[in-house]
């Protein structure tokens, strides 16, 4: 089963009526039977918040883009912590040897020109480190 499939089966559990659109009183009832608790007004901003065409109901849509959002920030989560991996200086930059060191540890052996051309290959700003943003695209 794929992903959106995956999206579907559970958003179809949250529409209980079977309407194609989740209500606030349907996800604080799915919420409150999983175990949650969420009060009227909670499920109220809930959905106003992820409803996109203003008709305060949450569409299969808008629960896909929820969803796709949440993993969209674990992965910037798990590159920040990479990041700060290869950031051994605590300067919010990779440097050549920065990088060489985290390669060695890693068992490669890596020259510092060798370093500094990767890193110059996703420099965006020309200033021979990356940032986290740099770092962002590379990993991409």
């Amino acid at each position: 089963m794929n992903k959106y499939a995956q999206y579907e089966r559970v958003f179809d559990h949250f529409d209980e009526n079977g309407d194609g659109k989740i209500s606030a009183k349907e996800l604080q009832l799915r919420l409150e039977a999983i175990g949650g608790e969420l009060t009227v007004e909670e499920a109220e901003a809930a959905v106003e918040l992820l409803d996109s065409d203003g008709d305060g109901l949450v569409g299969l849509d808008d629960f896909v883009k929820f969803v796709e959002g949440g993993e969209e920030e674990e992965k910037v989560k798990d590159l920040k912590e990479a990041f700060e991996m290869y950031d051994m200086d605590g300067n919010g930059c990779i440097t050549p040897k920065s990088l060489k060191r985290m390669l060695s540890k890693l068992g490669e052996s890596w020259s510092i020109d060798e370093c500094s051309f990767m890193i110059a290959k996703f420099d965006l700003n020309g200033d021979g480190v990356l940032n986290f943003d740099e770092f962002r695209v590379m990993m991409l």
